[in-house]
């Protein structure tokens, strides 16, 4: 084949590739309020950057043949590499405008390439999801390739990070592969996710729900806990998702992420003073908390409007990418219920894998009681977030602000479940109850048969807390490495991360643990 007949035929295929962007195919997704499948890419990537793989890919199977079914180019989904921040990722885009972005065998497959080839780049995954599910035409072969998608998936859990965009539908079994990825976000007005559509919920429970009352964004980001974030439009997803890939390692193995804010390692906090009252019941808002403490408004939070009771994202501490877990005071006391702990053992969990330190600001009075929380499961759901703190090797520091008592100390403070350090502000409060419950228990008998009981309480109050809760008590045990002030905050946590920088754990040889679910 000569010079010229070949640059011919690139043209063709060049400008056959222009079609598949076609306006009038695109004008019922316009219509919908959605971005097209191109439209997306080129704002999620570096301007120029991405390069498809498999574009003039066909679907498979007898069904076709027959000459009745139009052309598919690319089988509904575009695959390809690019660049985010300069560097490499990896993303599949489900095409909506071609059969409903409907999976079939080819489409699997494209996916599955993708995925494996960000597996030998080492570098993140990120799927742009907007589908009607399996493609029925195809039968058990679409289904397969669903399984396929979900195998690669959790080969791939904990090498690189993945990273799911719902833009659209994601019905039926669609819907557990953002499930098995890392990060799940939506938007607001087309998004929605759910097992069973609601024609057939309809037919057999008799209840008639909308999409979103079904499965739309306030459902998975504040109910369901699926989805990690909501975006009001599709240009503030991409923003946003843009910022996340600039914080996260590419791969397991990656060295300490530093991602450089220009902010002083000995800016002392004081802010913290007026923040973040002396008196232990008295509500503070834990997100300005953290925008004092971390370098320059870097924080990146996760699940933000789920399980408001606890506070989980990525910040930047003098450079380098951490991992924050907060107790929230003005949600539940900060307690700790089922949905916090899941949420904590999940993001744990990320950071540990891909050698992310932990930092955690505690102040919280305990697990959530309740007859509905131990009927439901907290000691299991509870469990979950000792296994992951226990098991993590990342370095690992607590700081305890105002109170840390039973079990949620345990879990978010306690040195002997492998912190690295533990320090604690001078008026921290840590026992296994607060006073006034340890005083009930304690002196139930004196006090039933005291003269004056209320004196007699107070008392035993005071008495409790000066000798049992403050922190110098932990610290003489050697539960508490360092008092600090308030105000020493940000400059004690870098001191302490610069010398946990190097840190390694070898673990027993195991296949692996069995975390409880």
């Amino acid at each position: 084949m000569s010079q010229e007949h070949l640059d011919d035929l690139l043209e063709q295929l060049q400008e056959r590739e222009k079609q598949l962007q076609s306006k009038d195919r695109l004008k019922k997704q316009q219509e919908k309020g959605k971005l097209s499948v191109r439209e997306r890419i080129e704002l999620l990537v570096d301007k120029g950057s991405f390069r498809e793989i498999g574009a003039f890919r066909q679907p498979q199977g007898s069904y076709y043949k027959n000459g009745n079914v139009r052309q598919i180019d690319g089988d509904g989904v575009v695959v390809g590499y690019a660049t985010v921040h300069e560097r490499p990722i990896i993303l599949y885009a489900q095409d909506f405008t071609q059969v409903g972005g409907s999976l079939g065998k080819a489409h699997a497959e494209k996916i599955v390439q993708g995925i494996e080839l960000a597996l030998q780049s080492k570098c993140p995954v990120v799927g742009l999801l907007d589908s009607g599910g399996a493609r029925i035409q195809e039968g058990v072969a679409a289904l397969e390739g669903y399984a396929e998608i979900f195998q690669k998936h959790v080969q791939a859990s904990g090498i690189i990070p993945q990273i799911s965009l719902l833009l659209g539908p994601c019905a039926g079994g669609a819907s557990y592969s953002p499930a098995l990825t890392d990060f799940v976000f939506m938007v607001e007005g087309i998004s929605s996710m759910f097992i069973t559509g609601p024609r057939v919920i309809e037919k057999v429970t008799g209840e008639k729900p909308s999409l979103d009352e079904l499965g739309g964004t306030a459902i998975h980001c504040a109910q369901s806990g699926v989805a990690h974030g909501a975006f009001t439009d599709e240009r503030t997803c991409f923003s946003s998702v843009r910022k996340l890939l600039q914080m996260l390692p590419p791969y397991f193995e990656s060295k300490q992420h530093l991602l450089p804010q220009n902010d002083s390692k000995h800016r002392l906090n004081e802010g913290l003073r007026t923040l973040v009252p002396d008196s232990a019941n008295k509500p503070y808002d834990m997100k300005e908390v953290i925008a004092e403490i971390f370098d320059n408004g870097s924080f990146f939070e996760l699940h933000q409007e789920y399980a408001k009771n606890v506070v989980v994202g990525f910040a930047v501490l003098h450079d380098q990418v951490v991992g924050v877990v907060a107790n929230q005071t003005q949600q539940m006391a900060g307690c700790l219920d089922i949905d916090a702990s899941d949420k904590i053992a999940r993001f744990v969990r990320f950071c540990d894998a891909f050698r992310i330190s932990l930092i955690n600001l505690v102040d919280t009075p305990g697990y959530l009681p309740g007859v509905e929380q131990e009927h439901q499961g907290i000691v299991r759901h509870g469990a979950k977030v000792l296994y992951a703190y226990a098991e993590a090797t990342v370095p690992k520091i607590a700081l305890v602000l105002r109170k840390a008592f039973g079990g949620a100390y345990i879990a978010m403070a306690g040195k002997s479940l492998g912190y690295d350090f533990t320090f604690a502000w001078p008026l921290a409060q840590i026992a296994v109850m607060g006073a006034e419950q340890a005083v009930e228990v304690l002196y139930a008998k004196q006090l039933a048969v005291a003269e004056h009981p209320e004196e007699l309480f107070e008392e035993k109050v005071q008495e409790y807390e000066q000798t049992i809760m403050h922190p110098f008590a932990a610290a003489e045990q050697g539960y508490i490495d360092r008092i600090i002030r308030p105000e020493q905050t940000r400059v004690e946590l870098i001191r302490a991360l610069e010398l946990l920088r190097g840190k390694e754990v070898v673990g027993r040889r195991k296949r692996h643990g069995n975390m409880p679910v």
